[in-house]
């Protein structure tokens, strides 16, 4: 593997993120467990933005639920390439169902970062686009720098899905922001922000 090849990417995670959510209107944002969900927080939290504390490997698979459920809205799952090589089977499960409103960002950072920086498979061959292309999503691409990065971003907006993208960016070890951590409190902001009063039992 080749270890040092991430400390060279020109792109990082905070600024990548406050990019991808600046005027994010009624965008539905999943983020995974560890630093997508520190990044988001920190470019400013949202009621429609709902964090993953746990259930490592689980981001684009709940991605897709809200997506089919809320076929109207444009849903975003943020999460990191550690999450996103623990579920790589929703990959198929979502290119099968191809929800047209439904786009992943993966920032992979080449490492496992909330257990101590060990590389991941990402650092070798392994090429998340590429497998999620090989499932059968429709638009898929890995973003190395800035000019890549601006196309990806109409994409994650705007194409029509299911969108994939796999943006490397530095291992960095960054100042901690966290969003809310109460599990039912979240919940309970999420729906009431997405249903109204349709959300009150």
């Amino acid at each position: 593997m080749d270890v040092e090849r991430a400390t060279c990417y020109p792109l990082r995670r905070r600024e990548v993120v406050s990019g991808l959510l600046s005027d994010r209107g009624d965008l539905l944002l999943i983020t995974g467990l560890g630093a997508p969900a520190w990044d988001a927080a920190a470019a400013g939290d949202s009621p429609f933005t709902f964090p993953l504390w746990a259930a490592m490997g689980g981001a684009a698979a709940m991605g897709l639920g809200l997506a089919l459920a809320q076929p109207e809205r444009r849903v975003l799952v943020l999460t990191g390439d550690g999450e996103m090589l623990m579920g790589l089977g929703s990959l198929a499960t979502i290119a099968a169902l191809a929800p047209a409103n439904l786009a992943i960002a993966v920032l992979d950072n080449e490492r496992y970062g909330e257990t101590g920086m060990q590389p991941t498979h990402t650092a070798g061959a392994t090429d998340l686009a590429a497998i999620a292309a090989a499932a059968g999503i429709s638009v898929t691409g890995t973003v190395r720098d800035a000019a890549g990065l601006e196309h990806a971003q109409g994409d994650l907006r705007d194409a029509v899905g299911p969108v994939f993208y796999a943006i490397k960016v530095r291992p960095e070890d960054l100042p901690l922001t966290l969003p809310p951590r109460h599990g039912v409190w979240l919940k309970d902001r999420f729906r009431v922000a997405l249903l109204g009063d349709a959300a009150v039992l």
